[in-house]
């Protein structure tokens, strides 16, 4: 599986892509700083994931969510929002996202819930195969 990565800060990217690491199918084809970039490298790239921060700079993620569901309509897209994701998840759902994602949970839930988004078996996501 291919992921993009579209967040405006450098940490948090880091810290995502070290997350996503241990899952030897998963790659992460490109990363986004911002909106604009987050949209066209969508278009290039045709990821088959984009982990989406809802606050970019430019366009937020929201905006994003909704051109790329438009143009791309294949892709899974999981919002990374500081705020709370049960307030934010209807309007998420609202712009064509697939789930949504507290940050302060991405070191415990972020492989899971992509596996859940991708359908993924349990027993993959707990690395008894490898």
């Amino acid at each position: 599986m291919r992921i993009l990565i579209a967040d405006d800060s450098d940490l948090v990217r880091r810290g995502v892509v070290g997350l996503l690491s241990t899952e030897t199918n998963w790659t992460v084809c490109g990363e986004a700083r911002n909106g604009s970039e987050t949209f066209s490298k969508t278009r290039e790239l045709l990821p088959d994931l984009i982990l989406l921060d809802v606050s970019l700079p430019d366009i937020n993620g929201l905006e994003v969510a909704r051109r790329v569901r438009a143009e791309v309509p294949q892709v899974k897209i999981l919002v990374i929002s500081q705020h709370d994701p049960v307030q934010l998840l209807p309007r998420v759902i609202a712009a064509g996202g697939d789930g949504c994602l507290d940050k302060s949970r991405l070191a415990a839930d972020l492989v899971a819930t992509i596996g859940k988004l991708v359908g993924l078996p349990l027993a993959r996501l707990s690395g008894s195969d490898k």
